[in-house]
């Protein structure tokens, strides 16, 4: 029975129901003789003008806290942020530049150099934009004994994370800018740090703002530790220089400390041309944003928020111009 009217000529007549007691509804509310439909669109152009659309990350992570914080605290009768679930950096990016309603997107700083390496859009570097740095996120290779610079990881096993990942674009990007050919595996991280520790595979490369969690079991017995990862001039043209303290991570950093690289999360946008409708959205976003920036350095907002610059430049990247 119940197929019978989700289906065929009882659906239609349920639809049809549904709309009469609406535009009745509307027509008792609004003055007599203006078109429901007239009205309904400029309650719609009102809704919209308004309106911009961020990809950021999956349920679980960093990003998708960070957008929430962003609708929670600009959301006004002139602004609404849509925050929305997003598939990793390199979708995001796909995302800014393809699909209607999203004007901006959360992705790591490298995501633009590994479009542009691979050649997945054409004028990535004009199209796509930042409107500002948001916090870093540490270079981690957490080495076996016997490994003593980045440079003895060539022909070795090593764990990147699951294909598709920021961690697994970012080890390409740096592995290729070294010239370091590893073999690449690609475990879950957890299940990398056992095989890790049972010798399987020389080193982990884990993207992850310090402390990460992952290593907190890690003991200085087990011999395991992370590896330097210098700044090389080929490298700082996409990642910044970074560093482990042994507070830290005691188990796995010495008292000097170990060098590293960071790679920043970037709030990215579609570069509109000035004057544009979506332009002029998006610079009402960043007015918001400077304006409010306060706001988003008190509870309940995300701790990251406290690295966030907003005059920070990201090496690689345009700026979004917004007009003054």
């Amino acid at each position: 029975m119940a197929a019978e009217v989700w289906t065929g000529p009882g659906r239609r007549a349920l639809l049809l129901a549904a709309a009469t007691g609406l535009v009745a509804r509307g027509a008792a509310a609004q003055p007599q003789g203006v078109p429901e439909v007239a009205q309904l669109n400029a309650l719609a152009a009102r809704a919209n003008s308004g309106t911009v659309g961020i990809i950021a990350g999956g349920i679980d992570g960093t990003y998708i806290r960070i957008a929430a914080d962003l609708a929670a605290v600009l959301d006004s009768e002139r602004l609404r942020v849509i925050a929305m679930i997003g598939r990793g950096s390199v979708q995001n990016i796909a995302d800014i530049m393809l699909l209607r309603g999203v004007d901006l997107g959360i992705v790591q700083s490298d995501v633009l150099a590994f479009a542009r390496r691979e050649r997945l859009f054409p004028s990535v570097d004009r199209l796509v934009q930042y409107v500002c740095k948001l916090y870093d996120e540490e270079v981690h290779i957490l080495v076996r004994s016997g490994i003593g610079a980045v440079q003895d990881l060539a022909g070795q096993p090593v764990n990147v994370d699951l294909r598709g990942s920021g961690t697994a674009m970012t080890a390409s990007l740096l592995f290729g800018a070294l010239r370091i050919a590893v073999q690449e595996r690609h475990d879950p991280q957890d299940v990398a740090l056992e095989r890790l520790r049972r010798g399987e595979i020389a080193a982990l490369v884990y993207v992850a703002g310090k402390p990460a969690r992952l290593f907190a079991g890690v003991r200085a017995e087990e011999g395991l530790r992370l590896l330097p990862l210098p700044a090389a001039p080929a490298l700082l043209e996409t990642y910044l220089p970074a560093s482990f303290a042994e507070a830290d991570y005691p188990a796995l950093v010495p008292p000097g400390g170990t060098e590293t690289l960071a790679v920043g999360a970037v709030l990215a946008v579609y570069g509109w041309p000035q004057g544009s409708e979506r332009h002029r959205k998006v610079a009402r976003f960043v007015e918001a944003l400077t304006a409010n920036f306060d706001a988003f350095l008190r509870p309940p907002r995300h701790p990251k928020w406290r690295e966030v610059n907003l005059a920070a430049t990201v090496p690689g990247w345009t700026r979004f111009g917004a007009p003054p």
